[in-house]
Order: structure tokens, then C-alpha cells, then sequence
């Protein structure tokens, strides 16, 4: 292999890939170093407990990603050429109250509106009106996050000519329990709506949350909550094929650990085997910016872009379990029986969840708020485990550091909170007795960040997204178009706009501002042509 390219890409996450697939296909020589033994970042899908039993250990859901243009337009052949299939399960959702009660969402919106008119016949007016209210502002947000800041205009200047934009500014700043709390009176449906606003773990009183309360559920209630077949895993595999089909190379088992800067300039970075991968014409990274900032010297910075890294709030960690089970959860519901659904979850009252979102700030769990996701794709995707069985995964959050009456988190404080967990798991499905695990783990935020250190103080979303970090601000003011401090660097993956998740987003952003500054489009590059 070579040791120069003309773009040596640091990490190898779906953004990245995504980046290098554009590249590649635009005729550039692109080589991507990945730390780990399987490119993909958070979407990863490995056999974590037996044998046979495929867990997707970060993502599951790839619902945000279908509105990217990649998918739309399949502009990358990821689906017509290199295999990549979703599916959409219904019922989209389905939740236990701490009550008994539960609450089904499913892809027919009659139904679901048939299921809120139980608790309120003004909540499901409500929930219709709210849709069509997303449908008619949909474009211009999705406009927005599929734009490389300073491409287009502000999200604010796009809506100051919509004849609803003034009612969404405020929205913007409004957080998703204002959103919430008003329109709706069931204390039920404001919690379910609570638990489906906190997915993207931005605390539900966080300002500049209100549009999940929106989006969430408007995007799930039209497509529900997408999930490759094959595992998460499945989207950075096609991309690796995409990659590798124009001549590019993906690298595994190979750590970055420093950049290599000439005259000011990025001209390549070095292994931490020591070898180095000298670039022609660029350095991508999708390294977290609070490591990246460490592998220069600070002079090539700047003052003004350190403390905006430095100021840079890694948001709410993740806590995650897993189980190898020879049955689904029979969710509780009612007089109907069970209901058995890929997204299931336990929906506390949204003043706990609040409550919830604020003790995680101070190192605590507050335990009738806790935000939990239970996961079984095998439902809709059977291939995931042998013999009947399903690979189950229960999301939560959790203080970095391990609350006291845990414990240290490696000493028997992660299996203790995943105990909580799995012991309500069980009361929302009680046929998931400890007979039907065959296996069982849990990953701390220690454990995330260590699986990968892009996942900083196990937070799987880049960093928080509130105001302070969302748009231009992300990662740092002035420096949120791709472009770095440091001459041919560029900067992808979570830590810049429009975020965390499975979006394409940033991927496909950053590879608009690179093509730019090569005298290239990337229509053009989807439409054919070659490198100049």
C-alpha cells in the first residue's frame, strides 16, 4: 500500500465513510484509518455475549438519515448497488406508564390517534394538528441540516419568509416540555411524548429542544423507526463496499494518534504503530474535538478556537445492557394481551423525566424518571439471532462518573444499575423471566467511551446540542463549516452540524465544502465526472 493519497481520512464512523464514499466516487485517491476491527462508529453491530447473536451496541434506528438526500436520491448506489435494505416495523412503538397504562403507536395514523383518544379526545386533535404543522416547515428544516453552515441561509433567515416562520423561531427556543406541556392534557400522552422527545438525549427542559417534539414523533409516525436488515452495521458496510468500488481503502485496527503539520499546513498523520499517511490534497477527521485539539500543537489552533473547544459540553452519557433471550417482550397492554414492537419503552411522568435530565448533570440517577429504550430488531430482522432467539438492548443515560450508592462502575455499579433496568423490562413484559437469558452485559459510559473514544464520557450524539451548540456554534463559532484552524484540515462526525445520530448529515456536508474547495460540486459527482 501507499503512504500518500490525496485524502487520508482519521476515523472511520458513517460520516466519514460517507465523506470518502463522495471522494471516491469524485476519482480522489482515499485511504480511511479506523481504530477498531470493523469501520462504522456508533453504527456497529457485534456479537457482544454468544456466538450467533448479532447487537447493535450503539444505534439501532436510522429513521433521520432516510430525508438525507444519500438515501432520497441514492446518490452514493448505497442501496441499488451495494445491498443496503430497511425495513419499517409497526407497530412504530409501544410503552408502559408507570401506572399499568400503555399507549401503541402505529404507522396507520387513524390507529394512533384511536389510541390517544382513550386518555384525550383534545390530545389526538392536538397530535393531528402538530403533524400537519411539521408537514408544512419539514423542507425547510430538513434544507437546513443537509446545508454546510454558511451554504445557505440560517435556519432563522429560511423561515423569516414562511408564513408560519415566526411561530417556529419561537419554537426553536422553547424547550420540548413547553412544546409538551401545553399542547396536550393527558398526563399519559405528555409522556409519551416526554419519552419520545428525550431519544436524541437532550434533557426535555433544555432550551432549543423544542422542535423534537416535533420531529421525533413526525418522522417515526410517517416512517417509523427504520432498521437496516443485517444490523446497524449494514450501513457502513455498503459504504465500505461504496468506497472500495472507486478505488478507495478502509483501513482497520489502525489508531491515529497524532497529525502531521508542515508550513502550517495538514499534510498527513501518524499510527500509533508510528507509520504515517501523507496527504496530497487534505485531512479529514472525525476524531472527537476534544482529542483532536491534543494531536498538534496549540499554536496551530488558536486561542479563540481552543476555548470553544475547551467550553464544549459533552451533554448526557449513555448506559446500555444487553440480552440474549429465547423470547421478545411481551409487552403489557391491557385487555388486548401484549403487544410486541422493535421500540418499546417505559414512559415515566414527564415531571421525573425532567428531573431525571437534571440529577444525570450532578452525578445522580433520579430512578422514577429514568429515560429507558428496550430494543428487539429481531422482530422485523430474524437473521440477528439463531434458533428463534433475540439479541435485546436497553438504552438508558448515566453520570459518567458512578453515583455513590452504585458504586464504582467497574466494581459491580454497571451490572447493579443494569439489574434496575432489566428488573423493569420484566414488569413491562413479564415473560421474560431470568429462564429465557441465556446471556447478559452492560456497558457504562466508561465502557462506551472506551469501546470508543469518539464517544467522549460515553456520550453517543458528539455532544450536547442545545443553543450553545447546535448550527454555527458546533463545534466551535466561526469554524462550523468543515473548514479547521489548521490548513487542509477538515472536520466531520457528530461534533459538527447538525449533530449526533444516524444522518448522513455532517458526512455528506462536509465532502459539499471539500468538492467546493476543489472546484468541484457534488451534483456533479453524482451525476459522473472525474477528479481534475
Amino acid at each position: 500500500m501507499p503512504d500518500t493519497f490525496d485524502f487520508v481520512v482519521a476515523g472511520g464512523g458513517h460520516n466519514s465513510l460517507i465523506t470518502a464514499a463522495y471522494l471516491a466516487r469524485a476519482g480522489y485517491e482515499v485511504v480511511v484509518l479506523d481504530a477498531r476491527s470493523e469501520a462504522g462508529g456508533g453504527a456497529s453491530t457485534e456479537e457482544l455475549l454468544i456466538p450467533g447473536y448479532a447487537f447493535d451496541s450503539c444505534s439501532t434506528g436510522h429513521t433521520l438519515i432516510q430525508i438525507n438526500p444519500l438515501l432520497i436520491r441514492d446518490e452514493l448506489g448505497l442501496v441499488s448497488e451495494f445491498g443496503l435494505t430497511y425495513v419499517d416495523p409497526d407497530p412504530v412503538a409501544h410503552v408502559v406508564f408507570p401506572d399499568g397504562e400503555h399507549f401503541t403507536m402505529w404507522l396507520d395514523l387513524d390507529r394512533t390517534l384511536e389510541e390517544i383518544r382513550r386518555f384525550s379526545a383534545a390530545d389526538a386533535v392536538a397530535y393531528q394538528r402538530m403533524l400537519d404543522e411539521f408537514d408544512e416547515v419539514k423542507g425547510v428544516y430538513g434544507q437546513y441540516r443537509f446545508t454546510p453552515i454558511g451554504y445557505g441561509p440560517s435556519l432563522d433567515e429560511a423561515l423569516v419568509d414562511h408564513p408560519a416562520g415566526r411561530v417556529w423561531m419561537r419554537r426553536n427556543v422553547m424547550s420540548a416540555w413547553e412544546v409538551i406541556g401545553r399542547e396536550f392534557e393527558s398526563r399519559h400522552i405528555q409522556a409519551f411524548m416526554s419519552w419520545m422527545a428525550f431519544q436524541t438525549a437532550q434533557p426535555l427542559d433544555s432550551p432549543g429542544s423544542g422542535y423534537l417534539a416535533y420531529s421525533l414523533v413526525g418522522g417515526r409516525q410517517r416512517r417509523s423507526w427504520s432498521v437496516p436488515l443485517g444490523g446497524s452495521a449494514s450501513l457502513p458496510r455498503a459504504l465500505v463496499k461504496a468506497i472500495a468500488a472507486h478505488g478507495g481503502t478502509v483501513v482497520t485496527d489502525t489508531l491515529v494518534t497524532s497529525l502531521i503539520t508542515e508550513n502550517g499546513r495538514c499534510v498527513g498523520v501518524e499510527t500509533e504503530s508510528g507509520d504515517q499517511y501523507r496527504a496530497r490534497r487534505g485531512v479529514i477527521s472525525s476524531i472527537h474535538v476534544k482529542a483532536l485539539v491534543d494531536m498538534a500543537p496549540a499554536e496551530s489552533w488558536g486561542e479563540e478556537f481552543l476555548y470553544g473547544v475547551d467550553t464544549y459540553n459533552e451533554g448526557l452519557s449513555s448506559f446500555a445492557s444487553y440480552y440474549a433471550t429465547t423470547e421478545a417482550p411481551q409487552m403489557r397492554a391491557g385487555d388486548s394481551g401484549s403487544v410486541e414492537a422493535v421500540s418499546a419503552g417505559w414512559a415515566a411522568w414527564p415531571e421525573d423525566v425532567i428531573e431525571f435530565g437534571r440529577g444525570l448533570r450532578q452525578s445522580r440517577i433520579h430512578r422514577p424518571g429514568m429515560f429507558l429504550l428496550f430494543v428487539t430488531p429481531t422482530l422485523v430482522d430474524p437473521s440477528r439471532a439463531p434458533g428463534g432467539g433475540h439479541p435485546i438492548k436497553i438504552l438508558s443515560m448515566a453520570p459518567y462518573d458512578a453515583p455513590e450508592d452504585l458504586g464504582d462502575w467497574d466494581s459491580g455499579g454497571k451490572e447493579a444499575l443494569a439489574g434496575e433496568h432489566f428488573g423493569i423490562l420484566q414488569e413491562c413484559a413479564p415473560n421474560l423471566t431470568d429462564d429465557t437469558v441465556l446471556a447478559r452485559g452492560a456497558k457504562s459510559p466508561v465502557d462506551i467511551e472506551r469501546a470508543n473514544p469518539h464517544m467522549w464520557r460515553g456520550t453517543i450524539h458528539g455532544g450536547d446540542r442545545g443553543l450553545a451548540y447546535g448550527g454555527a456554534q458546533r463545534p466551535v463559532p466561526g469554524w462550523a463549516s468543515h473548514r479547521m484552524p489548521i490548513d487542509g484540515l477538515y472536520q466531520t462526525g457528530a461534533t459538527t452540524h447538525p449533530g449526533g445520530s444516524i444522518t448522513g448529515g455532517p458526512g455528506r456536508n462536509a465532502a459539499i465544502v471539500i468538492l467546493d474547495d476543489l472546484g468541484r460540486s457534488l451534483v456533479e459527482v453524482v451525476g459522473g465526472g472525474s477528479a481534475s
